[in-house]
């Protein structure tokens, strides 16, 4: 959701989880949506969708987004395994999402920009 239209405040991400050794430095941190944070939770890979070993989520300090994803109407559609992996791991296309940014088009949010 737009940053403009949230209700709630966006939450300090640590992209590697301070359990498994993260820093609290800024290169360490991003800010997510509570959604996507609750769902990534600690992790930084997932083993999901069939594939044999696991797959790196998105790193917003060292990838790319259109390097791993692009718009698909109000969907997100994933580039690559780990556009695909995040999608899923974060439920980025669930419905309320994918009606949020059709919302967003009235108010011209929508699609971000890059």
């Amino acid at each position: 959701m737009h940053h403009s239209l949230q209700g709630a405040t966006f939450h300090v991400e640590h992209v590697f989880p301070r359990s498994a050794g993260g820093s609290d430095d800024a290169e360490n941190l991003a800010l997510a949506c509570p959604s996507c944070n609750l769902h990534k939770s600690d992790r930084v890979a997932v083993a999901s969708l069939g594939w044999s070993e696991p797959i790196a989520l998105f790193n917003p300090r060292s990838h790319l987004w259109l390097d791993h994803f692009e718009w698909d109407e109000y969907a997100i559609a994933g580039k690559t395994p780990i556009g695909i992996a995040t999608i899923d791991a974060l439920h980025l296309n669930d419905e309320r999402r994918q009606k949020i940014r059709q919302a967003e088009r009235l108010f011209d949010l929508f699609p971000p920009e890059a």
